[in-house]
């Protein structure tokens, strides 16, 4: 997993770099819980990596993601979290609280943006999501976008 020396960002340019991803699009999918400490991305992780801004205008910022699935590419689909409160939004999956927020913030999962993410493109690994909570979010991507 990559690190941001000499001002290189993991996942912000180039062949690595963080990408939408059409879940329409993506062929099948099948959401996996399997995290393994071991400093590689896998499906029930949360991981830290560049995320473009929905604009797509160059603009974004580092933050936590959840892995969902392996693509057979090598790739990684995911999904952003964020701290802000997304109460009764459909399009968000609240996860509470654990060790990626490191000031103990409840956190939400957002299900209407799927993100396509490279091993290279990850700075680093944050901890594995419980399998509950992992079970929530993978629920509502198979409700939204058919995925098994």
């Amino acid at each position: 997993m990559s690190t941001m020396t000499d001002g290189h960002v993991p996942g912000r340019h180039g062949p690595t770099a963080t990408t939408e991803a059409d879940p329409r699009a993506v062929g099948r999918v099948r959401t996996e819980y399997s995290p393994a400490r071991d400093g590689d991305p896998d499906p029930g992780e949360i991981v830290w990596t560049w995320v473009p801004y929905e604009e797509n205008d160059g603009r974004g910022k580092d933050r936590p993601v959840l892995v969902v699935a392996r693509e057979a590419a090598g790739t990684f689909l995911a999904v952003q979290l964020s701290s802000k409160a997304h109460d009764g939004d459909r399009e968000w999956v609240a996860i509470g609280s654990g060790p990626w927020d490191r000031s103990g913030r409840d956190s939400w999962v957002a299900v209407d943006r799927v993100l396509r993410l490279h091993e290279q493109g990850m700075r680093r690994e944050a901890c594995a999501l419980d399998q509950g909570r992992f079970n929530l979010v993978r629920h509502r991507l198979h409700e939204r976008y058919g995925w098994t």
